[in-house]
């Protein structure tokens, strides 16, 4: 199990497409709170977009760039973002 992050971290996001046949995918992690609050973050960032995407070993993963999106999306909900590397 993962340890719950402290309400005041900094959630993390960034593109990656390494070793996903060269697709692109918007991973956050370091989400504020638990299993629960990730998995529910991650279908309202879903329907949002309207992409697809996964929730797990504490990541969402969205398919496609949405790094900006996601920023702003977040920052809405109140929610520190750090756009990570890559």
């Amino acid at each position: 199990s993962h340890p719950v992050n402290p309400d005041d971290s900094v959630c993390r996001i960034r593109r990656e497409t390494k070793g996903r046949g060269g697709k692109e995918v918007t991973v956050v992690w370091d989400v504020p709170g638990g299993e629960e609050e990730l998995k529910s973050l991650g279908k309202a960032i879903k329907q949002w977009l309207g992409a697809g995407g996964s929730v797990k070993d504490g990541q969402i993963v969205i398919q496609g760039d949405h790094v900006k999106s996601i920023l702003s999306f977040l920052k809405d909900k109140g929610i520190k973002t750090k756009k990570a590397g890559g």
